[in-house]
């Protein structure tokens, strides 16, 4: 891992040393803390040690476009910080740098109005979380519950229409890490509704293949297991309100799973500065069930600052937790 991100450093420095006006470059940093009354202490991290997201953190955010006498027709996006990992050893917690790589692909435009392909580490065809960039939000979706990958290596394609969009994704099936244990992973979404355009969107998802069970980069169980998941999920913008719902059921890591959240968010100004929202996610996985209830209120204090706290109840294990981010985020 570090190697990885020892290489993406070193070419992000040979980029932007020749100062082109067709790349972006932004530096990022957040700090969380909070506590939970299960662990009864307090917490650096939103919602595991192992998970990959919301951790302490500092990192950059690179996006580099090239052009012809035509336009655009392809991109590079490259996102790395190191994170602040808590590990917990004999009653203690000892606390390490842990590099990641989050967005890491190459992105091409096809000829005659095709679709886009990129290859790299970038989002599943697969439910919200598919269009939804959740990277610096406290609320989860159900990929980044563990029900999918929030990011996935491999290759895939999208295609947007009048009346919607049409994406498909062939992935390890692995998250974060790279492993090459026979699994795989198979995911295809169609939507109807522009959400920009039409303030709605959509979708439908399938998703099959032989996923291994990670959480952040440590695999928790050494072999893959079937995944066989449908999906429905919808977005609907209405003047200062936000409803985002997602659903899933069928197989994943080789259980009955079935996964529901309902999100919905008020934006109490004008200017969209603040944010109240509500998230309610219930699943069965297996013969586990759990409850989860969610309270967000987020404050865009300027352009690059954004403040965070967030309370959630937990049903299995009982916990009440509650967790404070800033979120730091301005072009460099």
């Amino acid at each position: 891992m570090c190697r990885i991100l020892a290489t993406c450093l070193a070419f992000l420095s040979l980029t932007t040393a020749l100062c082109a006006s067709d790349h972006l470059l932004y530096f990022e940093a957040q700090g969380i803390g909070g506590y939970s009354t299960e662990q009864k202490k307090a917490i650096y991290y939103s919602q595991n040690p192992d998970a990959e997201m919301q951790k302490p953190s500092v990192g950059f955010d690179y996006l580099q476009r090239f052009s012809g006498e035509t336009g655009d027709w392809a991109s590079f996006a490259l996102q790395g910080r190191f994170a602040v990992t808590v590990n917990g050893t004999n009653g203690a917690d000892s606390y390490q740098l842990e590099p990641q790589v989050y967005n890491a692909y190459f992105k091409v435009k096809t000829p005659d109005g095709g679709p886009y392909v990129w290859a790299g580490h970038n989002r599943p065809a697969f439910g919200l979380g598919s269009y939804l960039d959740s990277h610096a939000l406290l609320l989860r979706t159900l990929a980044i519950q563990g029900f999918g990958y929030d990011r996935d290596w491999g290759v895939g394609l999208y295609k947007d229409f009048s009346w919607g969009d049409i994406s498909a994704t062939q992935t390890t099936g692995s998250g974060m890490p790279v492993y090459t244990k026979g699994n795989n992973m198979s995911a295809a979404r169609i939507s109807y509704g522009v959400l920009s355009r039409d303030n709605y969107n959509v979708g439908f998802s399938l998703g099959y293949g032989r996923t291994l069970d990670t959480m952040g980069y440590k695999l928790l169980q050494p072999d893959p297991e079937n995944m066989r998941l449908v999906g429905v999920d919808a977005a609907f913008l209405w003047n200062r309100f936000e409803h985002r719902f997602d659903l899933l059921g069928g197989e994943w890591l080789g259980q009955n799973t079935y996964a529901g959240l309902y999100r919905f968010g008020i934006n109490l100004d004008q200017e969209n500065r603040y944010k109240l929202e509500f998230q309610p996610a219930w699943w069965k996985y297996g013969d586990e069930r759990n409850f989860q209830g969610s309270v967000c209120f987020s404050s865009l204090v300027t352009s690059s600052l954004t403040l965070r706290v967030m309370y959630t109840y937990n049903d299995n294990p009982s916990d009440n937790r509650v967790v404070f981010q800033f979120y730091y985020y301005t072009p460099i």
